[in-house]
């Protein structure tokens, strides 16, 4: 298969997962979505969670990648965080298929968890808790602490991130539009205030 109707069919079953969730969304429903048979899609990937199993993984990837300048700059360890944050806030705000995906991930996947092999944003999030654990003064919370502030980092942008078209809905474009404008900045603010107390 070329890598172009690899991406293809990555990108149809990432718009259905997202949309419907694991449970929700049928490998038939998505070979639909290509204009194949069950069989065809099924021949490429093996299985329905082999095939979301490479969802995730991209996902996970466009994630870490989007971190690599970040990682690699000469920031301090406060100011990297920051920044890392505000990337998956950048990456989320302009792909809602990314950013419901991860969401229903958190949400759906109970039943699957006990089962899972390849926990595939695991990488991305022990990025994440490593910067807490190298900022001054933090070496002494722990991991658990750590993933913790993580999580509520991430929470706030990726909480905004998914709300966008309820958002836009409930408020108008107009107030969603100045709320966006503003938000990256709140965000930074958030972090900064948090790692100062």
């Amino acid at each position: 298969m070329s890598d172009t109707t690899r991406d293809q069919f990555i990108a149809a079953a990432r718009r259905l997962f997202a949309e419907r969730g694991f449970y929700g969304a049928s490998i038939a429903a998505i070979a639909e979505e290509l204009g194949l048979t069950k069989q065809a899609l099924l021949h490429h990937f093996g299985s329905k969670e082999k095939l979301y199993g490479e969802v995730l993984l991209e996902l996970s990837q466009q994630l870490l990648e989007s971190t690599r300048e970040i990682t690699e700059s000469d920031r301090g360890p406060g100011e990297q965080l920051v920044e890392l944050v505000v990337a998956q806030y950048r990456v989320h705000i302009d792909n809602q298929d990314a950013a419901r995906l991860i969401m229903r991930e958190l949400l759906d996947n109970e039943q699957r968890a006990a089962r899972v092999g390849n926990w595939y944003l695991k990488p991305y999030l022990d990025l994440l808790v490593d910067s807490v654990l190298a900022i001054e003064g933090t070496r002494t919370i722990g991991r658990g602490r750590a993933l913790a502030l993580v999580y509520q980092l991430l929470g706030a942008a990726h909480y905004f991130a998914v709300s966008q078209p309820t958002l836009t809905n409930i408020f108008g474009t107009a107030l969603y539009t100045q709320a966006r404008a503003c938000f990256e900045e709140e965000l930074r603010q958030l972090i900064r205030c948090r790692l100062a107390g």
